[in-house]
This record gives structure tokens, C-alpha cells and sequence, in this order.
């Protein structure tokens, strides 16, 4: 079945983490042996050949550069030009894998739709050699120096925008932060609309939430995010945040980090043994929403893998990001419709694409 990732932190895993991801996972994970500069090492589950392994034809994938102030505890740039410049590195590079013949940008609704349907009726040995479609996202705006380079970034097929990641950010508060929308903020977010940029609401802390629903009338989706009721962190989504997703017609991301599926986690010391951690718990995720909803037609997959951490804090039976296809029987089991379930895997953001991209 045809899958779509509505998040992947694709460059970031290249460029920062120094991953070259036309290479099979075990490659991947031998060339990381004996490093120790952070957590994930070896512990990857995103590359290519496993994302067509899985079907995954089209994904959102993403540029993140955050500006780091003087007294700020979060990594980061020190300067928003320094942001900007990186997230230009992070462009180039998916820029580079397009020549390659890797990966390919969809920026209009004809080209996502040729690109579904050559996914959906390819054999799996063509799959072997098609390149993955995807579509560009910014996470965290502090690289946006001025309205020219949001423009630019437009230009360039930017068609989804995060205003904040962790912490405060120039245009608001994002996790484990308070506050609203700053006034830049609010200006962002006129200027997005103006230009047809999707509003991610991922990331914003409850107030900036709210503030940012309140002036913003364009399309918005939440690429990566679970439910607060199943693990209580204010990185989740209220019961009231998804009602009012549902009413502006978005669709919500699941993802796999296990500190946004299960009640409980300690960072860094928790492990999914702990918990017992299969994939089949993010049905209970989709569920909620659902039930929530009173429909299977707003919630999708934003993964978030190799988003900053790998295996050490993911369901024990997700070794492959193409471990992914397994959840089509858990959902059937739970009286999900093949309709439903092809939604969940990606007719929901389709829909959704075909109704917004501009």
C-alpha cells in the first residue's frame, strides 16, 4: 500500500548527522560504529532503498535550522543569518539527490497526483529505481530573515511552515514553552497566507496554538502529533486542539517517538521494554482521534524517524521505516474499513493536498 510520511527530517539527517541515506540501513549503521557524539548511533531507521522497501513514494520532509540566543540552553545558531545559510545547505542538498535521480519535488496538486499514480501502479522491482516524491516544509521559522526570504523560500517550493520548535522562538513559544504568537508572528502568518503556505501547528505551545488558529485562515495540519489523553506532555495535542483541527478540515501526523506514544517516558533513561512498546500502540492514538472526529479522515502518518533519536526510543518491533506496512492488519482488526486504512496510510493527506496545495 502506498504510504505518505508527512514528516521526515531528510537533510537534517544528511547534513548534520552526516548520513548518507542512498545507502542500505546496515551500510549506515557500520560506518556509525564507535561513535559516540550522540544517542542514535547505528540506530537509524530511515534510508532510501527502506523508504522504497516500504512504499513510502512521498513524504514531507523538512529544513530546521533554530537560532540559539545567548542564554538559551537549546542547540542552535547564533544568528538567524547563520539559520537561514543552513537551511540554503539543506535545499542544496536536496537539490543534489534530485540530480541523482533519489528523490524528486512535488510543488503543484498535478504533480503529487502523477506521482501517487506512478507509485500506486509500479511493480516492486520498478519501485527499485523511482525516485522519492516529496514535498518541503520549514520546522521552526527562525531562519525567516524577512518577508523577501519567505518569498524566496515560496519560490524555491516551500509549501509548509511551523512558526516555532522547542522553546521560545523569534515569531513564539513552541514545547515546553509559554506564551503567544509574537507581533512578527502574527505578521508571519499573514504573509503565509498570503503566499498559500500551509500552517504546521506541530511544535506550538497551547497558547501560541490558539493565537496562531486565531489569525491565520489558510489550510493548517499538525505533521507530527499524538494525542495528550494517551501521553501527557504538552508536546501532544488536547482533546480540544483536535476538535478544532478537525473543524478546519486538517489531518494530524502519528509519529513514533516513544515519549509522544506512551504516559510516563523519562528522556534518556526510559527504554521501550519498559513499557512493553510495539507499533500496534499508535492504533490507539488513531483511535482517539477518530472517535474524536466521528471519522477515520484526519489523521495520517508524520513519522518523525531519525527526527534526533533512533531504536533506543522507538517501538521494539520497528527496526525499517517499511516496518511501517505492518500496521494495515492491527487496523483491520480494529474494524478499520480498507478505505479507512488506505486513508490512514496516505489518502488523507492526499486529500487533503489535492484541496490546499496552491
Amino acid at each position: 500500500m502506498l504510504l505518505f510520511d508527512a514528516h521526515l527530517d531528510l537533510s537534517m539527517n544528511a547534513m548534520e548527522w552526516n548520513r548518507d541515506l542512498r545507502l542500505p540501513l546496515v551500510e549506515i549503521r557500520r560506518r556509525e560504529l564507535g561513535m559516540t557524539d550522540l544517542p542514535d548511533r547505528t540506530r537509524n531507521v530511515v534510508c532510501f532503498p527502506e523508504m522504497r522497501r516500504g512504499r513510502i513514494g512521498l513524504c514531507v520532509a523538512t529544513q530546521i535550522a533554530r537560532y540559539s540566543t545567548r542564554f538559551s540552553k537549546l542547540p542552535g545558531w547564533r544568528s538567524p543569518e547563520q539559520a537561514w545559510a543552513q537551511t540554503q545547505g539543506q535545499l542544496a542538498w536536496y537539490r543534489a539527490m534530485e540530480d541523482a535521480g533519489q528523490l524528486l519535488q512535488l510543488r503543484t496538486w498535478p504533480e503529487v497526483e502523477a506521482h501517487a499514480k506512478l507509485w500506486r501502479e509500479a511493480s516492486a522491482e520498478q519501485i527499485l529505481s523511482l525516485p522519492i516524491g516529496y514535498l518541503l516544509s520549514l520546522e521552526g521559522a527562525d531562519s525567516i530573515l524577512s518577508w523577501h526570504h519567505l518569498e524566496k523560500a515560496r519560490a524555491d517550493g516551500l509549501i509548509a511552515l511551523g512558526p516555532v520548535h522547542y522553546g521560545p522562538g523569534i515569531y513564539g513559544h513552541g514545547t515546553d514553552d509559554e506564551g503567544p504568537l509574537t507581533p512578527r508572528g502574527r505578521d508571519l502568518l499573514k504573509e503565509m497566507e498570503r503566499l498559500g503556505i500551509i500552517l504546521d501547528v506541530t511544535h506550538l505551545c497551547d497558547e501560541s496554538f490558539w493565537d496562531a488558529l486565531a489569525n491565520y485562515n489558510g489550510p493548517l495540519w499538525a505533521s507530527h502529533h499524538n494525542c495528550r489523553a494517551l501521553a501527557d506532555w504538552n508536546r501532544q495535542l488536547t482533546d480540544d486542539q483536535i476538535k478544532a483541527i478537525v473543524e478546519r478540515g486538517g489531518v494530524i501526523g502519528m509519529a513514533f517517538d516513544a515519549i509522544m506514544m506512551v504516559n510516563g517516558w523519562a528522556h534518556h533513561r526510559s527504554k521501550p521494554i519498559d513499557f512493553n512498546l510495539k507499533l500496534e500502540k499508535i492504533c490507539e492514538h488513531i483511535d482517539h482521534i477518530c472517535q474524536l472526529a466521528g471519522n477515520a479522515w484526519h489523521v495520517g502518518f508524520g513519522t518523525d524517524l531519525d527526527g534526533g533519536f533512533g531504536t533506543e526510543q522507538m517501538p521494539m518491533d520497528l527496526d525499517s521505516i517499511a516496518d511501517l506496512q505492518t500496521l494495515a492488519a492491527p487496523l483491520a482488526q480494529r474494524g478499520y474499513s480498507p478505505a479507512d486504512i488506505e486513508g490512514i496510510f496516505s489518502g488523507n493527506f492526499l486529500r487533503f493536498l489535492r484541496e490546499h496545495l496552491q
